[in-house]
C-alpha cells in the first residue's frame, strides 16, 4: 500500500504535455499524415483544442502541412533530436569512418540500427561505391521481428533487456512472439552474427553483427544487405570477416573490451580461482 501511495504522489497531471505527446505518438504511427478532424476523433478531443496543439507543434517544427494544406505530417525534428543525444551521437560519429571503410572494401552498402520500442531505427547508412546496389534509408523504421539487425541485438543483450524489447514489440503490434524466436536467438549467439534472407526484399541477404558496450550488451547492429552482382569477386565469407572486424572496432571505440583484453581477463580469473596446493606441501 505504501508503494502505491508513493507512486501516486510522484504523479502530477500535466494535461497539455500529455495531449502533445499523444499527438506526436499518433503521427509517428501514421506516416500518411492526418487531418485536424482525424486527430480529434482518434484522440477523442475537440477540433478546437487539437487545432491549437497542431499549430504549436507546427511552429516548433515537429509537424508540417501537406502541399494542399489539408493534412499534417511528422517532420524529422524528433529524429534529429534523437541523434543529438550524446550516446547516440558518439556512436554514429565513431561508426561512420569504419562504415565507409567497410562499404569501400566490400563494394556493398552498410547501415547501423538501434532498437526503438518494437522497431529498429536506422541511425546511419553508407552507400556502395558501385553504381548499382541496395540500401536502407537513414531514419527508416523496420518491425523488430522482420529485421536481422533487431535479431542480432536481441541475441546479444541480457535476458531482462531482451524480454523488455519483446514485450514492447508485443504491445505495439498486438502479436505474440514467434514460436521459434528463442531457438533462433540461441543460434545467433553461438554463431556470433545473423545471416538470413531479407524478410522484405527478394535476393537480399542480410548479414549483421552486434555493436557491444562496456558491459558486453548489444546497443546496435551493423548490417550489410548483400546483393550479388554478376561480376562480384567478393562473397559472403569476405563480408563476414570484414563485418566482424568492423563491429569489434566500433564496439571498442564506445568502450567495449577487445578480444585480447577479454582473454587476459579470463586468464586472470583462472589464476585467482586456482587452488594453491603447492603451499600445502611446503
Amino acid at each position: 500500500m505504501a508503494k502505491v501511495k508513493s507512486a501516486l504522489k510522484r504523479y502530477y497531471p500535466t494535461p497539455a504535455l500529455e495531449k502533445g505527446l499523444d499527438i506526436l505518438e499518433l503521427f509517428a504511427s501514421t506516416p500518411s499524415g492526418l487531418t485536424v478532424s482525424e486527430v480529434a476523433r482518434r484522440l477523442n478531443r475537440t477540433v478546437s483544442e487539437i487545432f491549437r496543439m497542431l499549430l504549436c507543434l507546427e511552429q516548433r517544427g515537429y509537424l508540417a502541412q501537406s502541399a494542399n494544406k489539408e493534412r499534417y505530417q511528422l517532420t524529422l525534428r524528433l529524429f534529429r533530436l534523437g541523434q543529438e543525444h550524446p550516446p547516440t551521437k558518439r556512436l554514429v560519429t565513431d561508426a561512420l569512418p569504419i562504415m565507409h571503410q567497410v562499404a569501400h572494401e566490400l563494394r556493398q552498402s552498410c547501415h547501423l540500427g538501434v532498437l526503438d520500442g518494437g522497431h529498429v531505427v536506422i541511425l546511419a547508412q553508407v552507400d556502395s561505391p558501385e553504381s548499382t546496389g541496395f540500401y536502407v534509408k537513414v531514419g527508416s523504421k523496420v518491425d523488430l521481428m522482420h529485421a536481422a539487425t533487431g535479431h542480432v541485438i536481441l541475441a546479444h543483450q541480457d535476458e531482462d533487456s531482451c524480454q523488455r524489447a519483446i514485450d514492447e514489440w508485443s504491445m505495439e503490434t498486438k502479436k505474440k512472439k514467434p514460436a521459434d524466436l528463442e531457438e533462433h536467438l540461441a543460434k545467433i549467439r553461438v554463431r556470433g552474427y545473423e545471416r538470413r534472407a531479407s524478410y522484405e526484399v527478394t535476393g537480399v541477404i542480410n548479414i549483421s553483427f552486434p555493436i557491444l558496450n562496456a558491459q558486453g550488451n548489444a546497443v546496435a547492429g551493423l548490417t550489410v544487405p548483400y546483393v550479388k552482382r554478376i561480376e562480384d569477386t567478393i562473397g559472403i565469407q569476405e563480408i563476414i570477416v570484414s563485418l566482424r572486424r568492423a563491429s569489434q572496432q566500433i564496439s571498442e571505440a564506445i568502450g567495449a573490451r577487445s578480444p585480447v583484453e577479454e582473454e587476459e581477463q579470463k586468464a586472470a580469473q583462472k589464476r585467482v580461482s586456482k587452488p594453491k596446493n603447492k603451499a600445502l606441501h611446503e
